[in-house]
């Protein structure tokens, strides 16, 4: 019977895209390739990502800088909204704001997002089956990253609103057997130059 083992999974938000989103930006695919460069010695097992062309041209830009390193398109990688909270679970004085912004986002992104949510965790989190440590890639989505460190943290369902994160910036967690999960990295963008950070961010969260 085989064991269990350290699960080191990279989560990247996709590069800057263009205003309609159909496409990364030239910046956005800039981006894309220097993650990769910072990635070339992490021994990736694999690549997933969601099925938005952001999403996986970001994918395919880092697969370009690797070697031999499969990718996958994944549903459950994509852009939704894993848990809508009630108005209780809210701050009073932001509670009416939050929950009329979360309303404006699509029918799906809110009526499918948390079973995609619960596909992700499955899917994506805890130690590995085997006895050898498995790095896994995500290429994503603001709303999904927030979800899932809010995962490996334990945090109130709700706290995934207000997690931000910026274009190809890296967050890493490591799931160990009998362990909590550790967040290793978080939003870290040391591998892009000062005029390719802080896109995606809010300009109230730029430090």
């Amino acid at each position: 019977m085989s064991g269990a083992a350290v699960r080191y999974l990279y989560l990247a938000r996709h590069g800057e895209a263009t205003d309609d989103e159909s496409e990364l930006s030239s910046r956005g695919r800039r981006q894309a390739e220097l993650l990769g460069e910072r990635l070339r010695r992490t021994p990736l097992a694999s690549i997933h990502h969601g099925p938005l062309p952001r999403a996986a041209q970001t994918a395919q830009l880092i697969h370009g800088r690797l070697d031999g390193v499969p990718v996958h398109r994944s549903e459950s990688a994509g852009d939704y909204l894993p848990y809508l909270p009630a108005r209780e679970e809210l701050p009073p004085e932001t509670a009416d704001a939050t929950l009329e912004r979360l309303a404006r986002f699509p029918a799906d992104a809110r009526e499918l997002g948390p079973g995609l949510a619960r596909d992700a965790v499955a899917r994506f989190t805890g130690p590995v089956n085997g006895d050898r440590p498995r790095h896994e890639l995500v290429v994503t989505h603001n709303f999904l990253i927030a979800w899932l460190v809010r995962d490996a943290l334990d945090a109130p369902s709700r706290r995934w609103i207000g997690l931000s994160h910026g274009n190809a910036a890296l967050t890493v967690i490591r799931y160990a057997p009998g362990r909590p999960a550790s967040l290793l990295v978080y939003n870290d963008t040391g591998h892009l130059p000062p005029e390719l950070r802080w896109t995606g961010l809010p300009p109230e969260l730029r430090v």
